[in-house]
């Protein structure tokens, strides 16, 4: 008797954390989602005042800032779709589970550890080309931009932020599946 209350408890906890997972898994979903698709549709045309000799007026020149123009802007979007795909793919895969296959919890929380390694390489690289952007650098004569493409700049740290808050929530998905395995032991 008291064998089968314990097991319908671990039954329990075990449902609690899938849970969990689920809808951090969600959330990491999302937030990947939403910032693949800010900078994959970010673009921005705009006019720059050029002048070529003082005593001359400027030139009006047209100026499209588009994330396929920076390599750390695609490897971001990409790494963001990737994420995404992974979470959706997982989702799948624990539900036609139901998180009871312990080699799958154990391969999906590897799996989460290189997604968090993926993301946190993008948002390195995003993040030091957007630091540039924004304050230039004047020892190699380079320009802050974010003063003229403002609409664009501002795009691309939303999606900063919510890749981040993405690479949070697959931290707390492997802190999860590490507890979860640590259980089973």
């Amino acid at each position: 008797m008291a064998t089968e209350y314990k097991e319908v408890d671990n039954r329990r906890s075990s449902s609690t954390f899938n849970l969990k997972d689920l809808v951090v898994r969600f959330l990491a979903l999302a937030l990947t989602l939403i910032a693949a698709a800010l900078v994959g549709l970010d673009k921005q045309t705009t006019t720059v005042a050029v002048t070529l000799v003082p005593s001359l007026p400027p030139l009006n020149v047209p100026v499209t800032a588009k994330w396929t123009h920076m390599s750390a802007f695609v490897y971001f979007v990409i790494a963001n779709s990737i994420s995404c795909f992974y979470a959706a793919i997982s989702i799948i895969l624990i539900l036609a589970t139901r998180g009871g296959h312990k080699y799958a919890s154990l391969i999906i929380t590897i799996l989460d550890l290189v997604v968090v390694a993926l993301l946190f390489s993008a948002v390195g690289a995003i993040s030091s080309v957007g630091l540039i952007a924004f304050r230039g650098n004047s020892h190699v004569q380079w320009d802050k931009v974010c003063n003229v493409l403002d609409k664009f700049c501002h795009q691309i740290a939303i999606a900063l932020f919510l890749s981040f808050a993405g690479c949070i929530a697959y931290f707390l998905l492997i802190v999860i599946g590490a507890v979860r395995l640590h259980k089973k032991l």
